[in-house]
């Protein structure tokens, strides 16, 4: 009896084996695409020990006649590394950290215990959403109130860190803007040639209120004249036909950040360019700030820029994502593993004018 009953419970185990629920995932037989450009960054030893009491680190720093600097870092970032194999090797920043700041590193996704200048407690990562820290390294720094006095969004090169360290260590916050205080340094007093244009650019950029029935959302470039990193921007990452072919899904604007035209800003205010980036708080040329279709900001960028990066902020806006997923450092990550797992090789660090193998440098 069981020895004839066998072929049928042998074809049927095989028909269960081959039905939907148990056939084998199409995507087993994709190699995972490489990931490349991340890259470790080891802090100096003589970052601030914290206890992470902010209220507690900015008396101490007052104790001593210094300024509190927070640091946000995330693991395998290659801007954090550049920070450190870049800025805080030269020795009049190192310098000038060791005698006018305490300076305190929190990882955005770490889960030691932070105590908030209101007097909450967090860990590193709530605490870091409740900044809205979107990308690393991020640098705050503080006064003597614990207000927060300055803000760098993502890495910054060497000569643009030491005029904030001056600009705070100086308490310049009394007599000048910081934008003002880096334009002395940085730009020459008549500047000459023409900023660079692209084809993306509206030609009628006086009125940038979303009045359309279905409006798309809104690039602002804020460049200036003689810009060594806006041709760096324009040359090095807007070449690139990907970030161009998500660009063109934006009305794109570019502005001289110094101009005294008069605009109509997304808010529907009147109101000069230069007074409009005051508002804005853009310290430096190039930043690009994204505004939804509605007028309303959702992120900006001005800092160093790579094509990975920027053609992730863009996507962010234009997909929506940035209403389900708050956190941007997240949906990349997520848009990473999406791209991997097509079998596509993904390098966070590169130019437009390097291979996608080109390891961080």
């Amino acid at each position: 009896m069981m020895i004839r009953r066998l072929p049928a419970l042998l074809a049927l185990f095989t028909a269960f084996l081959s039905s939907p629920l148990h056939a084998e995932d199409p995507k087993a037989d994709v190699k995972m695409g490489a990931y490349y450009g991340g890259k470790s960054a080891e802090y100096p030893a003589w970052f601030k020990n914290s206890f992470l009491n902010l209220k507690e680190d900015i008396a101490d720093a007052h104790k001593s006649g210094k300024r509190v600097m927070l640091m946000f870092t995330q693991d395998n970032c290659p801007y954090c590394s550049a920070l450190v194999e870049r800025n805080l090797s030269q020795r009049q920043i190192e310098t000038t950290l060791k005698e006018k700041f305490d300076v305190i590193a929190i990882n955005i996704w770490g889960d030691r215990e932070v105590v908030g200048l209101d007097g909450k407690t967090y860990t590193e990562k709530s605490y870091s959403a409740a900044q809205k820290i979107q990308f690393t390294p991020s640098l705050f720094f503080f006064d003597e109130k614990g207000n927060t006095i300055l803000r760098l969004n993502g890495y910054v090169p060497p000569p643009r860190m030491q005029a904030a360290l001056d600009w705070v260590s100086g308490h310049q916050e009394h007599t000048s803007s910081f934008r003002d205080f880096v334009a002395a340094r940085e730009a020459p007093k008549q500047s000459v040639g023409e900023m660079i244009s692209e084809d993306f650019f509206l030609k009628k950029t006086s009125d940038l209120q979303r009045r359309s029935k279905q409006p798309k959302p809104l690039a602002v470039f804020f460049e200036q004249k003689d810009c060594p990193d806006c041709e760096v921007l324009h040359r090095r990452v807007l070449a690139d036909p990907e970030t161009r072919s998500v660009i063109a899904k934006f009305d794109n604007v570019q502005l001289d950040m110094w101009s005294r035209d008069m605009i109509t800003t997304p808010a529907g205010k009147k109101m000069s360019v230069r007074n409009w980036v005051k508002q804005l708080g853009v310290n430096y040329a190039p930043g690009i700030v994204l505004f939804d279709p509605a007028g309303k900001e959702v992120i900006r960028w001005e800092s160093s820029f790579r094509v990975f990066h920027t053609l992730g902020m863009f996507d962010y806006v234009v997909t929506g994502d940035y209403l389900k997923e708050p956190n941007f450092q997240r949906f990349l990550g997520a848009k990473t593993e999406h791209i991997r797992e097509a079998g596509r090789d993904v390098n966070i660090w590169r130019y437009a004018d390097e291979p996608i193998t080109t390891k961080a440098q």
